[in-house]
């Protein structure tokens, strides 16, 4: 399926076409180098990053703070710019990409789960997650029903009245990720979703994501070595902004996911001498 999308400038139509099909190479990154710059100070944030990702995938970045993986993941998710290389999303170039190409491609492809949930507290959940369906210009007549379901899939149907101080943590979790769900994007991206959660509902929101991961590219950045290694299917670590392991690398070309007791086995012994 294919889908274009017509974008305005100087007054000229200007189409292109965005490949919906399931291709395996789902996300890749060339050469990423991004460099932030303060007056005459630069910092490097990620220098010279190239990875692979499949399209369905649970991919655990981990890394101490300032080492780049947030940075990583803002690149992928399109809300920040790399300085030089190539983000590749099927198999298209975005380094001609304008302003209302990467909000289409916000809006579209990509759900994002964030840890303090960013949800509107005067508003219902079902509103909530309405609001992504309207900024993606989801006619009025269907918002609600999409809303409802993609409640519906993380168990929170009986509540789409209530409004976020009304739920628990591990609650308001699950409406951010029906948010970001709602949209069927082909990749999610989670800042740090665990980080305001007690074990418990860390480990909820964790199996939630697993399964999504089933059918969607799953991207998460955490600093939880534990969590990353019980239920991810790749752990990609980041050190001053460059990839020092990677338990399960992709070269783009072929499949090569093994099953995942092997991974979770192999990601456990990575774990252990990470420690």
């Amino acid at each position: 399926m294919i889908i274009k999308y017509h974008l305005q400038k100087n007054k000229k139509m200007l189409s292109y076409c965005i490949l919906k099909e399931r291709i395996d190479n789902m996300l890749e990154l060339k050469k990423i180098t991004k460099i932030y710059q303060v007056g005459d100070f630069k910092q490097t944030a990620l220098d010279n990053i190239t990875v692979n990702f499949r399209s369905n995938e649970f991919v655990s970045i981990l890394g101490p703070s300032g080492s780049g993986k947030t940075t990583l993941l803002n690149i992928i998710g399109g809300l920040d710019k790399y300085t030089s290389g190539d983000l590749i999303i099927n198999e298209m170039s975005t380094k001609k990409f304008k302003d209302n190409d990467w909000d289409t491609f916000r809006n579209h492809r990509v759900g994002f789960i964030f840890q303090n949930y960013n949800l509107i507290s005067h508003q219902t959940i079902l509103t909530n997650v309405e609001l992504a369906l309207t900024l993606s210009g989801v006619p009025k007549s269907t918002r609600t029903k999409k809303a409802i379901e993609a409640l519906t899939k993380v168990g929170l149907k009986q509540h789409i009245n209530k409004k976020p101080n009304q739920l628990s943590g591990g609650q308001m979790q699950r409406v951010a990720i029906a948010r970001a769900l709602v949209n069927d994007p082909e990749i999610l991206l989670a800042d740090e979703p665990t980080g305001a959660l007690d074990t418990t509902t860390s480990k909820e929101i964790m199996h939630l994501l697993e399964k999504i991961a089933k059918t969607k590219l799953v991207i998460m950045v955490t600093h939880n070595q534990e969590l990353a290694e019980t239920y991810s299917t790749r752990i990609i670590r980041i050190k001053d902004g460059h990839i020092t392991d990677d338990t399960n690398k992709y070269d783009g070309k072929e499949n090569t996911t093994q099953d995942e007791e092997t991974i979770k086995t192999k990601n456990k012994k990575t774990y252990k001498n990470h420690c």
